[in-house]
């Protein structure tokens, strides 16, 4: 089985996280693709996410029955930060038969320096990188300067000795924004076609405890 791994902190999920998951669902004919909420979130300081459990259901909300997608919640019973490297060896200790591919943006994709064991992930699994933006030249220098060993293939897809392979991937622009959702919301702004269905009327069921986190809506 492949299986598309899409990380984040989901605070809250959107309709480009959403469409995301399926572009790469259909581009790379994936079994599956799960969205996989981080417990805690190793880049930013934690003070505005809302509880792991409420995200998860926004999660489990934003994808309904579109076939192909799911959502996983191991990161709710693992310590400390929900890093990369560490949900990729998950997937490996616990669906060793399956071929992993983790989905991540173009720019995220160029700030794999600064992560943890960032440089590492393609001995982990395979990497579908999305843009909104013609991003090739500097994903392929990206790759040529850090993992020279990589053989592009070609245009957008490159395979490293061990078999895993870095492939960029072209999506409609969908240019929303956790922190963009957040504050319409706050204002009691429109959220119509930012957010997939249902998730609206569930973050305005947790009013008084999203309240507790994002502040007091307008």
């Amino acid at each position: 089985m492949r299986i598309g791994i899409l990380g984040g902190s989901f605070n809250p999920v959107h309709a480009g996280h959403v469409r995301m998951a399926v572009e790469v669902l259909e581009r790379l004919e994936l079994d599956r693709v799960e969205l996989v909420p981080a417990k805690q979130p190793p880049h930013k300081d934690g003070s505005d996410i809302l509880p792991f459990d409420l995200r998860m259901k926004l999660v489990e909300q934003a994808i309904g029955s579109i076939p192909g997608l799911g959502v996983n919640p191991l990161e709710g019973d693992r310590p400390g930060p929900s890093f990369t490297c560490d949900t990729l060896q998950c997937y490996r200790t616990e669906q060793p038969d399956s071929e992993a591919v983790f989905i991540l943006g173009a720019s995220t994709f160029l700030e794999l320096p600064k992560w943890r064991r960032g440089l590492e992930i393609p001995d982990l699994a395979s990497m579908a990188v999305v843009s909104r933006w013609d991003a090739l030249d500097e994903v392929a220098g990206f790759i040529s300067e850090h993992w020279p060993g990589a053989e592009h293939n070609e245009e957008g897809l490159w395979t490293f000795p061990e078999g895993h392979t870095v492939q960029l991937i072209e999506i409609p622009r969908l240019d929303i924004k956790g922190g963009h959702i957040r504050r319409r919301w706050l204002e009691r702004r429109n959220l119509s076609l930012l957010l997939p269905p249902g998730v609206e009327a569930l973050l305005d069921e947790h009013e008084a405890e999203i309240e507790g986190i994002w502040g007091k809506r307008a």
